[in-house]
Order: C-alpha cells, then structure tokens, then sequence
C-alpha cells in the first residue's frame, strides 16, 4: 500500500497528542493521530487523572455522608456504600470525556490512526494495527507518547495484590489495608479513595516528607491533615521484600538500617512514572536522550533529528497533562511561524485530596537556594470566612515573594478547592504581578480567594484578619 501524505502526524493521542493534533488542524494543517489504545485520551483520560478524580470526589462524598454532615444538621440515616455503582459512573465520566476527543477529532478533520506508532524514517510513521499496516508520511512528525508506571524491583507487580495504578482505581472490593509505597500525588490521592471508603492506608516514603519537591512548610500542613483523616505515614522508609501470608502479604520495610515487617491485602506502588518511548523507533533513528531516558529538545521542541517533534513526558520537566498541552500548542504555533511559549515558572501542581494542595513557581526553600531574598506571607483557613462556612479549614495560604522587587516567586496552598484558588495566582505570575498587586485587587467577601489576598498582604506583614 502506498504511503499516505499528511502535513504532521502526532504519535499518541493524550492529552497533549490530541490538543496539539487539534491546533494545528486548526492552523490548516493536514494531520493524523496514531495511538493504540480502545479510546483516545490518553493516560490521563483513561487511567489516570479522569477517573482518579472521579472516585476523589465520589468518596469524599460518601466521607462526608459517613462523617460530616451531622455538624451540618442534616441527618441521614445509614449509609451504604455501592462500590460497583461508584466504579460504574467513574467510566461513565471516562467514556463521555474520550468519545468528545473522538468527537473533536471529527469536527476539526483530524484522523485518528488506531496502531501501534513507530518511527520508520525521518518523515515516516509505521503503524500496525488490527486492520494492518500503514505507512504515513509527513513534513513534520510530533513524539507524545507520555510515561509510564516506574516499576519497583522489589515488589514487582502483580497486577492483584501488588498494583500499579490503573489497577488500583478499579479495585473490585475495598481492601481491609492498603499499602502505598509512595508520598508523590498518585500515592496521596489513591491512598485517600480508598482511606475514605474504609481502609486502614499507609504510606510508606523514601524522602524524610510527603510531597517531594514542594514547599515543605505546606507539605507538613498536607501531612497534618491527613494524619488526621485516618492516614498512615512512615518517612525515611523503604519496602524492600513482599511475601504471601495467607491470603494477604506481609511486607519488608527498612528505615534507617532497621526492617520491620507489615501486613497487607493490597500493595499500591506509586513511585512515579518514566518516559514512554519503548518499541517507538526513535533510538535507532539517532534521536538524543538525556541520562533519565528522556528525548531532547531545543526551544521549538525539535528532537535532534530534523522534522520530528516531542512535547509532554517524553521531554524534561514536570509530568503534567496541562505542560503537556500548552508545549503541544507552542510547538505547532512555532511550526507555522507563529510566536509559540510555555512559561515553565508558571505551570501550577495539584495534589487532589482533601484538603487539596496546590502550588505554583518556587518554594521557599527553592528560592533561597536560586540566591532571592524573599519575603513570606500566610494566612490560614482558620481566619476565612468562606471556609468556616464550608466547615473545612484545614490549611493555609503561603505567598513567597523576592524581598527587593515584591514580585510573586511561587504561591502554595493546603486548603478547600485550592485547586481552583491557584488559578489566581497563577495569572498573577503570568502577568509578573507583586504581592502588593494581589493585596491591592479587590476580591469578594466571603470567597476563599480572600485567603490569598490576605496571604498577599502579610508579605508586608499587614493581614487584616489575623
């Protein structure tokens, strides 16, 4: 069969394959998107932040049933909770998201590939699939095939009673003890699904915190809150060995050159992820890796072979569906001349338990390591207003400004919703505002925003409500 010829064919249909497949059809340009799996959308769509989301806010339901509504007032008798039912509307929310992809792709004529994606040649794609193979052909190839579990060599997974992370989000039955080896986001989050609908969690964690690599100050507030949930943690601590006792395990811990032993029914690994270029063709294409196996890119997102692209996992930086998208963006903007960027000092994280942690730009410590003066400001739930309404203040709002300039170098927040309050801030980065200028604009009383406002003004040391 002859080659077919396309302006850019994307290989993987995540969320950063599918955003920029889209915006560069809608720049003129003729595209194909290759991926192999049953639905596009990718991991995160699929197996990931989705459905992950989905059961977070189902059980933090079901908690607050159990737990909280009371204080409100509101009696409810006894509460059950329907684990097939909750599983059941997590991929209804997971269908009706990759259908509108599929959706999308239609409208703007973007032709979706089923197959297994290889690079062939410079400018060739083969893809093998159910119906066969096919060889496509295009000026500009775009590498975003995203990550993949880090494996842990010893607990190897098992798919059963050792899991990654997709099995985890769709465990048939709610285990008695849960194990997670991991503090990072997947650990929390998961950990806190299953928490909240009655296992007894711990958490096991190599680094001396929760949350590696934010600020340490809100990291311990996360830690304090969850603590207080129900959750386990164990820092400074490594599972080194899983042996079947009955039918459950008992794991190997080791901290500090002291082993230990714990039971569990089900082993959750969620120590991070890699990059997603095996069977890709792109080694032997002559494509350049860095020392932690990710693609090489310069500042068009060109790999070191002329004409193929990366953007997303594969490339350094955080690994997030939404730097996943706006480098896909930049990169086919920059293809077709345009003026393409990513601001890599304002890309905001989120952990999504409850209370959620939020964070954009620098640490306190991160900015004190780069050589900036700073100057702090916090404010805690406690003093908000909205958030006694609400009944959940647990937390804080931290701003980390430089001392000199007052300009805003990272804004953290524990808190409710805080996946939302960050937007705020991260505009205010974008536009290089100072914390006077997030103290001087005026917010609506009483909104949890007003926390950041208030966080803002104690850089001056000048809060209002504390």
């Amino acid at each position: 069969m002859a080659a077919e010829r396309f302006d850019l064919v994307v290989v993987g249909g995540g969320p950063g394959g599918y955003t920029g497949a889209i915006r560069a059809a809608q720049l003129g340009m003729r595209v194909a998107c290759v991926d192999k799996a049953p639905a596009l959308g990718g991991t995160c769509l699929r197996i990931g932040c989705i459905p992950s989301k989905a059961l977070l806010d189902s059980s933090e339901l079901y908690a607050q049933a159990t737990k909280s509504l009371a204080g409100h007032g509101v009696k409810v008798g006894n509460v059950e909770l329907d684990l097939p039912a909750m599983m059941a509307r997590k991929e209804k929310v997971v269908t009706g998201l990759t259908q509108g992809v599929a959706g999308l792709f239609k409208k703007n004529k973007v032709e979706w590939v089923a197959g297994a994606g290889r690079l062939a040649a410079r400018g060739s794609v083969e893809v093998r699939g159910d119906a066969g193979t096919r060889t496509l052909e295009a000026a500009a190839i775009m590498i975003a095939t995203g990550s993949e579990v880090t494996p842990l060599k010893t607990l190897p997974l098992d798919g059963k009673r050792i899991v990654s992370s997709t099995e985890a989000l769709s465990l048939p039955a709610v285990p008695k003890r849960l194990l997670v080896v991991g503090a990072g986001a997947v650990g929390l989050e998961l950990g806190s699904v299953w928490s909240r609908l009655g296992a007894d969690v711990t958490v096991v964690e190599l680094l001396d915190r929760i949350v590696p690599g934010t600020d340490r100050q809100m990291g311990r507030l996360l830690e304090r809150a969850l603590t207080k949930q129900g959750m386990k943690f164990r820092l400074e601590t490594s599972a080194v060995a899983a042996k079947p006792a009955g039918d459950a395990l008992k794991v190997t811990l080791e901290s500090k050159g002291e082993r230990s032993e714990i039971d569990a029914d089900v082993v959750l690994v969620a120590i991070g992820r890699r990059p997603h270029t095996e069977g890709l063709g792109a080694r032997e294409l002559g494509i350049a890796f860095d020392d932690r196996g990710r693609i090489k890119v310069n500042e068009r997102f060109e790999t070191s072979v002329p004409g193929v692209f990366a953007i997303g996992d594969v490339i350094p930086g955080p690994m997030l569906a939404h730097k996943a998208e706006e480098e896909a963006v930049a990169c086919v903007e920059l293809m077709k001349g345009q003026a393409g960027h990513v601001n890599y000092e304002a890309i905001p994280n989120v952990v999504y338990t409850w209370p959620e942690l939020a964070t954009v730009g620098l640490s306190e410590e991160d900015a004190t390591k780069r050589g900036s003066e700073v100057a702090t400001g916090t404010f805690p739930y406690t003093a908000n207003a909205r958030a006694r309404c609400l009944g959940d203040t647990d937390g804080s709002v931290k701003v980390v400004a430089d001392k000199t300039t007052d300009r805003v170098l990272g804004v953290h927040i524990v808190g409710p919703r805080a996946s939302d309050v960050i937007a705020e801030a991260v505009i205010a980065m974008e536009f290089g505002a100072s914390a006077e200028d997030i103290a001087r604009t005026v917010h609506a009383h009483p909104t949890l925003p007003e926390a950041l406002k208030e966080a803002a003004l104690g850089v001056a040391k000048r809060q209002i409500n504390i």
